[in-house]
């Protein structure tokens, strides 16, 4: 058993992230999670991997998840993540977090994974007939995200405000851990930047790609315009004031890409009524893509450059494991496996 106050004298401020390949990154998920997460690699020691074990969950063809794999690592290079600054890999080159995983489940009560909104949401969400897609990993999402957390000694985790719930049974795993073989993870406190904690999709619900309401941050112009253009609205005429167009869908999104001076001017003119859903649609797009050109640029260039976007990705992975090695071997031998 560790002795008391083994981590005592823990300093490093540990900043913890990862983004599932499951398929084109969107706004949702740059403003929910990849913005706060490069912003943050200033302020400490920042991990953010590639989720492709969690993937497996409800992506089950191989070529697919290999190419979202790598695009992933485009976006978020191409979107400022720094190698200088960040250690950055591939959640299966680091093996020894679902070794860690198998450790934690055995002290995960079931009811803490019974009660976690994501599992319930995606199972409530499967036709009659499709029990079968209920699958283990799905259920056990949480045990290995805690693992992911804990086996860096994360002390910081940007999540979406939809995630908070896994952070606190990461918290509580750990806790249940530390209390049966003496003091051996770091407990984690989640990062929720509470202005961008749901992005709306383009029907009005959280953006997700489960729900098909995505925008994407990279790709063609002209199907990136059609799902701006495609975004819902209510039936008022043109002239009708709105006096909640800080509600409306295309608004909220308008206040993540433009100036907040253009912002609220297109809101104010909104509110007045005689400004038109279609001016409000045209100028998203036209911001949403202009918010985006230096990374569309960079991410051509890396494209161009696979061979260092790999490197990137092995050495991340290498550093990575030694620190993921050493947690391991801790929890190890707190628990009697050594």
């Amino acid at each position: 058993m560790n002795p008391p106050g083994a981590l005592a004298n823990f300093r490093v401020v540990r900043i913890l992230s990862g983004i599932q390949p499951s398929g084109a990154l969107h706004l949702g998920n740059y403003f929910g999670m990849m913005r706060p997460a490069i912003e943050l690699q200033d302020q400490g020691d920042a991990y953010y991997f590639i989720a492709n074990y969690h993937s497996m969950t409800s992506l089950f063809d191989a070529d697919e998840r290999r190419t979202n794999t790598l695009d992933v690592a485009l976006d978020f290079l191409a979107c400022g993540l720094d190698p200088a600054k960040s250690v950055f890999w591939k959640q299966s080159d680091v093996p020894e977090v679902t070794e860690l995983a198998w450790l934690l489940s055995t002290l995960t009560p079931m009811g803490f994974l019974n009660r976690c909104h994501s599992y319930k949401d995606k199972k409530a969400r499967l036709a009659d007939g499709d029990e079968d897609k209920v699958n283990h990993g799905l259920f056990a999402y949480p045990v290995l995200m805690a693992a992911d957390i804990l086996i860096f000694d994360s002390n910081v985790v940007p999540v979406g405000k939809d995630q908070k719930q896994h952070i606190e049974v990461t918290r509580d795993i750990a806790a249940k851990f530390n209390n049966q073989y003496g003091e051996t993870f770091v407990i984690p406190e989640p990062r929720i930047r509470e202005e961008v904690a749901v992005v709306p999709g383009t029907d009005g619900q959280k953006m997700s790609k489960s729900y098909g309401n995505t925008i994407e941050i990279f790709g063609p112009e002209k199907p990136i315009r059609k799902k701006i253009m495609s975004i819902v609205m209510d039936s008022r005429d043109i002239s009708e004031p709105k006096p909640d167009a800080e509600k409306n869908t295309a608004v909220q999104l308008l206040k993540l890409v433009a100036p907040p001076e253009v912002a609220k001017e297109v809101e104010d003119k909104l509110r007045a009524g005689g400004f038109g859903y279609g001016d409000l649609k045209k100028a998203l797009f036209e911001h949403t893509w202009n918010y985006f050109a230096d990374a569309r640029k960079k991410r051509e260039d890396l494209a161009n450059n696979l061979d260092y976007v790999n490197q990137i990705l092995k050495a991340g992975a290498e550093k990575a494991r030694v620190l993921a090695t050493k947690v391991l071997d801790r929890a190890k031998k707190a628990s009697g496996l050594d």
